[in-house]
């Protein structure tokens, strides 16, 4: 019975008998193992060799890797497999026919009638205007996309910066709501993958080479009887995967770039400009809102801006200083929760930004200006998270060397806030 309700909804079976049976004489090979090496150490009458060691660390890898390939078979065997019409975006023909309302209940065939006809006209014209959409949008963002891929040095990459910025100017022409859409997802999401992709740029930069501490597994492990020599091996088999893993990632991404000879600070350099360049984009198409929630969540990206390169800092100082004047827009819904992390987590960088460039990042305008606008969004949080702000702000103002921002006018009056709190 099993069985065949399995088949028309796409189930697995469980594991097989034989699945089994090797588990379980891998186990008990390991367990075995286990008291040998426990028997011996108590004895000292002899030493592993390396081929001890060897097979030892084969069948500790396998015993793990059959354990997670029996729960993931256990866990996911339903849902391996979909209808084949799921991924094609739309119903499936029979289950249009079943839910149709003009369809016959005895012979399952539609009935004939002028409504019929009309609906299925507006359904294809509705199907048609999303598969369009969907089609802009999945190459705009293929176009965007290679943006990050291309070197600055091809004579490639202006073409295709020029292409993306042409497609989005004659969707923006047509004045059509679904075209100024198809602008908004498309730069959503190169806004997402470009920030990501600085993250992975300057974390490669910033994270020490060869640091791997005993994690909160390792030590649970080396907590249990003879756990100490299954850590060992279990610390050197992280560290050899983690080195391949890290070989295959560069390799990756070097082959997708097509770029053999690009510096990493070279590389942050460009995604921050490139990151820029899409801020502004969204802004110009009316999805800066969008840019204001991912950049208020990129907690790691604002850690590690702060041991960029100057000219990775100025590109990132521009952009939050782009959206921190987006603040204060009346025609714009920003969540508080938004504001909130967003002056938490990027107001330590405009204290400790770099200077070291032949021009300044920001005018003089443009700092009165943000400070203006930070002031204005602080003024208007509850006195708790006021604290919480200007304790940060202060906390990095105090030792950076750069005199601005300066929030003493907003520190000054929540004091003066709270003093009248306590005398009434």
């Amino acid at each position: 019975m099993a069985t065949d309700l399995d088949r028309p909804y796409g189930c697995t079976a469980k594991p097989s008998s034989l699945l089994n049976s090797i588990f379980m004489s891998i186990a008990n090979m390991a367990g075995k193992m286990l008291v040998s090496t426990s028997s011996s150490k108590a004895e000292n009458t002899e030493k592993w060799k390396l081929a001890d060691h060897l097979r030892f660390m084969v069948m500790l890898i396998s015993w793990l890797m059959l354990w997670v390939l029996r729960f993931f078979m256990d866990l996911f065997s339903c849902s391996m497999i979909s209808p084949p019409d799921y991924h094609l975006g739309g119903s499936s023909t029979v289950r249009r026919f079943q839910l149709s309302p003009y369809s016959s209940s005895a012979t399952g065939e539609a009935l004939p009638s002028s409504g019929s006809s009309l609906d299925l006209i507006l359904r294809n014209r509705v199907d048609v205007d999303g598969l369009a959409v969907k089609a802009l949008v999945k190459a705009l963002t293929h176009v965007l996309a290679l943006l990050n891929e291309i070197p600055a040095s091809s004579r490639k990459y202006q073409y295709t910066m020029a292409m993306a910025d042409q497609i989005m100017e004659d969707n923006a022409r047509h004045g059509h709501s679904a075209l100024l859409h198809v602008n908004r997802l498309a730069l959503a999401s190169s806004f997402t993958r470009t920030s990501a992709l600085l993250y992975r740029c300057l974390q490669v930069q910033t994270s020490p080479s060869g640091d791997y501490g005993d994690s909160w597994h390792l030590r649970a492990i080396k907590a249990i009887p003879f756990g100490s020599c299954i850590a060992s091996y279990m610390k050197a088999i992280t560290m050899c995967l983690n080195a391949a893993f890290s070989w295959f990632d560069t390799a990756t991404t070097r082959f997708q770039r097509r770029d053999y000879n690009v510096e990493p600070d070279m590389m942050a350099e460009k995604l921050a400009q490139e990151l820029l360049w899409v801020t502004n984009k969204l802004r110009c198409y009316g999805g800066v809102n969008e840019a204001l929630v991912q950049w208020s969540l990129a907690s790691g990206l604002a850690s590690l801006s702060l041991n960029a390169s100057p000219r990775v800092q100025g590109s990132v100082v521009k952009i939050s200083a782009f959206l921190f004047r987006e603040l204060t827009r009346k025609d714009l819904e920003i969540a508080r929760q938004v504001k909130f992390r967003l002056l938490v987590l990027w107001t330590p960088l405009f204290c400790h930004a770099s200077n070291d460039h032949a021009y300044p990042i920001l005018t003089s305008f443009q700092k009165a200006e943000i400070e203006r606008a930070m002031d204005e969004v602080i003024s208007n949080f509850p006195a708790m998270e006021q604290e919480l702000i200007l304790t940060t702000w202060l906390e990095n103002f105090a030792v950076s060397v750069s005199d601005w921002p300066n929030l003493g006018l907003a520190y000054d009056r929540w004091c003066q806030s709270t003093r009248e709190m306590v005398h009434h």
